[in-house]
């Protein structure tokens, strides 16, 4: 425990817990706390409460007044045993609540009540089943008359910890390291500070994010953060997990918590549509967006993976959409029907090439050709198309599938333009196998930054460091493999 103290106070924590339930024999007080490099807070975690402490209620109590005798900075008292340790010395107070089930309505009226117990700090810590759970803590934070941390436990919680600071709390909890987690949705110290920079957050910090389900997997929040803190610019992009049934109360949610702009990504593409003001014409007519930005009060829809898939496919070909495209009565044939598929459909059909889509599911391939009045294909029989561009738009190959193509090698040949959208990994077997047959290739990466990059102008205004989020995204990859 001493270690760990040092290390994070060594990398910059301001602040840091001693566990004591977490201590496998009785701990000396003295000196883990003389050799303490920063201020600390001493908790002794009840089992109910979610912590490990197995011995009695009364030796507990006496590590705690204990705590407060040595003037330890701070101690952790729940709200049930509050009034049964009084004040002593210089100590602060920390008033707790823990609840695992839920997050309770009253929580302004729960944390009245704790305040009254002479806390300087009041702590309510609860189990959100909704990002409207998350809301109803940052607001309870933003309006309190004493310093409060609400946090929301759980990946759709997250977003409590990071905001903390911008709706007025006075520190937020973090893990020593990402697998020593000790409430479900913790972010580990070095998150916080390397990706979301938690200390430059201020209330008046500007929110954008990403919406999924699930979305703990996503890059969005590296390379966007990345960005802003290059850019030196006061706003901070978080991941917020919205299941499908509660997009409509996230998005009214949104005006209170201050978002200015969204990614949007499964399974939320399509129905994002009925939840705005206005949309492009691409999102239109793809029946499917992955941006939203908020301008004078109106909720603006876009969408960028079509931008982003066709610059890339524009430069080797040439020419574009406006100009003229070398893409017409060129072969295309493309690979699934989701999403993507149907983002690049629609810009290679507006170019005048000769489209052919394949999926596994013959249903949905039949679907999509007939909306933009191009041809499909049986799966079995994707081979005997002899495209000029192959795009792949099924997660065949995708980490960890590293040994699966959708396309066999032999059929690629010397010349053709292969485009995987995949971007984990970004050399993919189909890629590799294209490469050796002297194939063009367009990897995911240049997809994924690029729609990031015309998201980040939509968001800003301003031209996105492209090289540098690039770079974020190949390490990313990189770092997951080891």
């Amino acid at each position: 425990m001493i270690a760990e103290h040092h290390h994070l106070a060594a990398h910059g924590a301001h602040l840091v817990e001693l566990r004591l339930d977490y201590l496998m024999t009785p701990p000396n007080l003295k000196r883990l706390l003389a050799e303490r490099p920063c201020p600390v807070i001493v908790t002794c975690r009840r089992q109910k409460d979610g912590g490990r402490w197995t011995k009695s209620e009364e030796d507990r109590m006496m590590l705690l007044r204990q705590a407060i005798a040595s003037g330890v900075e701070y101690v952790d008292l729940e709200e049930d045993v509050a009034s049964s340790i009084p004040r002593f010395g210089k100590t602060k107070r920390i008033v707790s609540y823990h609840n695992f089930q839920e997050t309770p309505e009253n929580l302004p009226a729960l944390q009245h009540k704790m305040a009254a117990l002479d806390a300087d700090v009041v702590k309510v810590a609860t189990m959100a089943h909704s990002p409207h759970d998350c809301l109803k803590a940052l607001r309870m934070m933003r309006y309190s008359p004493v310093p409060t941390i609400a946090i929301c436990m759980g990946e759709i919680g997250t977003p409590s910890r990071i905001l903390a600071s911008k709706f007025g709390a006075p520190f937020t909890y973090a893990t020593f390291h990402a697998e020593k987690v000790m409430a479900p949705g913790q972010l580990s110290f070095q998150q916080m500070q390397e990706i979301y920079h938690y200390d430059t957050i201020n209330r008046d910090t500007e929110i954008f994010g990403v919406i999924a389900d699930p979305v703990s997997h996503s890059l969005s929040p590296l390379i966007h953060n990345a960005a802003f803190g290059q850019m030196k610019m006061n706003r901070v992009y978080v991941p917020f997990r919205v299941p499908r049934e509660e997009l409509p109360q996230f998005m009214a949610d949104c005006k209170e918590l201050g978002i200015k702009g969204l990614s949007i990504t499964i399974p939320h593409k399509e129905e994002i549509l009925h939840q705005v003001d206005k949309f492009d014409e691409p999102s239109q007519q793809i029946g499917a967006a992955n941006t939203v930005v908020w301008v004078d009060n109106e909720r603006r829809a876009f969408n960028t993976d079509y931008k982003a898939a066709m610059t890339s496919i524009d430069k080797a070909f040439g020419g574009n959409e406006e100009g003229g495209s070398a893409l017409k009565g060129k072969s295309a044939l493309v690979l699934g029907a989701g999403g993507v598929a149907r983002a690049i459909v629609y810009g290679l059909q507006r170019r005048g090439a000769d489209v052919v889509i394949a999926s596994r599911t013959a249903e949905r391939a039949d679907e999509l050709a007939s909306k933009f009045h191009v041809r499909s294909s049986a799966w079995s029989l994707r081979h005997t198309v002899r495209p000029d561009l192959l795009v792949n738009c099924t997660p065949v190959g995708m980490h960890p599938n590293l040994d699966e193509s959708p396309f066999d090698q032999t059929y690629l040949k010397a010349g053709m333009v292969v485009f995987d959208t995949i971007y984990n990994p970004e050399q993919t077997l189909l890629i590799k196998q294209a490469r050796e047959n002297a194939c063009e290739v367009i990897t995911g990466v240049e997809m994924f930054v690029g729609q990031a990059a015309h998201q980040f102008r939509l968001f800003t205004g301003e031209d996105a460091p492209a090289e540098m989020m690039r770079q974020v995204v190949r390490r990313a990859i990189s770092a997951a493999k080891m």
